[in-house]
């Protein structure tokens, strides 16, 4: 490896040094040494960060814009030590770092032009009616403006689109919040090289240092530390159910509570429609098998429970995806504590009750490998833990005896961040009277396909109800997560010289 880490952490745009160490866990190659974070060390990055935020809340559009094509430059300049440090880290083949590193550029440059456009600050002009009756109307102005400074949890399966520069942070630099991120230990070194290329923006673009800061991983006290800064005014956060949850109830008990936008699990539902079951019930089976074990199942969209109703399709279609499973070998995990994690979850299924495999692997060290289950309809009603999130390769078929229990099954799921219907034409009727379901169900709802692509677009939601996320009305991908680090603001009779200038133009 020729890329060697700094180790230290990025504070206000200086790099700072602990002696307090911690080796990274890559898997391939040697670890290296980096700086824990403390306490001490948010409270400095959360200072500078509200230092910085009246004028960089005050930035024109066009600044902020700038900043944003000069980061998704500076990250590209960067691209072949990201790359080496990422696959070493992950795991990840270098086509698919390479690939997140194009997303995670991309998206800051569609952020940028979505910014330029305007449209996200929602203005609206209620002019002055003095001579109404019974009472004068006064001028109203309205629009949207930047909440603070923003905290941001690095996530383990996307070390880049969900990271330092990923979504969370894009979202609030173009929304005009300073940003302060925890890095996630699963992968210190690449989330380094990204905050060097973060503040190698502002420093070529003159812009204050506290816009930006970068604190390696600690204890949980870091994260705690963070959450809870009065400074902090939103929280963007990927990652388990347990730790964000843990996460969201603290900044819900502070003096101050703000939002916690959180996006925690999601096992992502399947039903496969008797029309589409009858004409492709292989076809399905594959494509499923393909999906489940994309990046060795590590997506918060990954197809992880399909629903049929039993019967000939149902063998058919569980047929397919077994074959298509078997011919995937063991593919290397994240980290260890993932591959442990996957192994436990392996386990919680198969010991369900009426839980038949049809599929079982070997998985050690860091390694997983897929697993294959079904279960009746009446068992997986009765058994709550099944509808909770393996991360990894896994597929667990419900077989519903009939169309109505396919309804009451779909009833029974907790928010989702993506469902699915498998269907054809004359699964028309039947998807209708899904739909209202589903619709409750999921942030995204989908027809012959599989979620594992999350487009970053105009258009998208990667969000939905709880536990997919903490916040049913928000999406942390596509230009409508700007509006998460942003509150309506109204400004009753002020004279235009006082007014923001993107307000005093309508």
């Amino acid at each position: 490896m020729t890329f060697i880490p700094h180790g230290d952490h990025l504070i206000a745009g200086k790099r700072i040094g602990t002696g307090d160490k911690f080796s990274s866990s890559p898997s391939i190659g040697s670890g290296f040494d980096f700086s824990v974070g403390s306490p001490d060390l948010v409270a400095e990055a959360c200072a500078a960060a509200a230092a910085a935020f009246p004028g960089f809340a005050a930035s024109s559009r066009e600044e902020r814009a700038v900043l944003l094509e000069t980061i998704a430059d500076e990250i590209d300049a960067r691209g072949d030590q990201i790359t080496e440090v990422g696959t070493a880290e992950t795991g990840l083949p270098a086509a698919r770092l390479e690939g997140e590193r194009g997303r995670t550029t991309g998206q800051l440059r569609l952020f940028a032009a979505h910014i330029r456009d305007g449209d996200y600050l929602d203005r609206r002009h209620d002019k002055a009616l003095p001579d109404r009756q019974p009472l004068p109307r006064p001028d109203l102005r309205m629009m949207q403006r930047p909440v603070g400074p923003v905290a941001v949890f690095g996530a383990s399966n996307f070390p880049l689109a969900f990271s330092t520069a990923g979504g969370d942070t894009a979202a609030a630099l173009a929304a005009g919040c300073p940003v302060v991120v925890k890095s996630h230990r699963a992968h210190p070194g690449t989330g380094e090289v990204v905050a060097d290329a973060i503040v190698a923006a502002l420093d070529k673009l003159g812009m204050d240092g506290g816009i930006f800061s970068f604190v390696q991983g600690g204890s949980r006290a870091v994260g705690e530390a963070l959450v809870t800064d009065p400074r902090i005014k939103a929280v963007g956060f990927t990652g388990s159910l347990g730790g964000g949850r843990a996460l969201f109830n603290l900044c819900a008990a502070r003096p101050e509570p703000i939002p916690f936008f959180g996006e925690l699990g999601s096992v992502n539902p399947m039903f496969i429609l008797p029309a589409a079951a009858s004409a492709r019930a292989d076809e399905l089976g594959a494509g499923w098998a393909s999906s489940l074990t994309m990046g060795a199942g590590q997506f918060c969209t990954n197809p992880g429970i399909a629903i049929v109703v039993d019967g000939p399709e149902a063998d058919a279609f569980t047929a397919a995806a077994r074959e298509g499973l078997k011919a995937v070998a063991a593919q290397t995990m994240l980290t260890d504590g993932m591959a442990e994690a996957y192994r436990d979850g392996t386990r919680r299924v198969s010991e369900g009750e009426g839980v038949k495999s049809l599929l079982v692997s070997a998985c050690e060290g860091r390694s997983a490998a897929p697993y294959l289950f079904e279960v009746s309809g009446d068992d997986w009603l009765a058994n709550e833990a099944l509808s909770e999130e393996v991360f990894g390769p896994l597929g667990l078929v419900i077989r519903a005896k009939d169309l109505a229990q396919m309804m009451v099954l779909a009833e029974s799921f907790r928010g989702q961040l993506t469902a699915t219907l498998q269907m054809d034409d004359g699964d028309i009727d039947l998807a209708r009277q899904l739909l209202p379901t589903l619709e409750r169900m999921a942030g995204r709802v989908l027809a012959n396909g599989f979620p594992t692509g999350v487009e970053v677009c105009e258009a998208m939601v990667h969000g939905g109800p709880y536990p997919a996320s903490t916040n049913f009305g928000a999406t942390s991908v596509g230009t409508l997560s700007i509006r998460r680090f942003l509150r309506p603001v109204c400004y009753q009779n002020l004279p235009e010289a006082l007014l923001p200038a993107d307000l005093a133009q309508i």
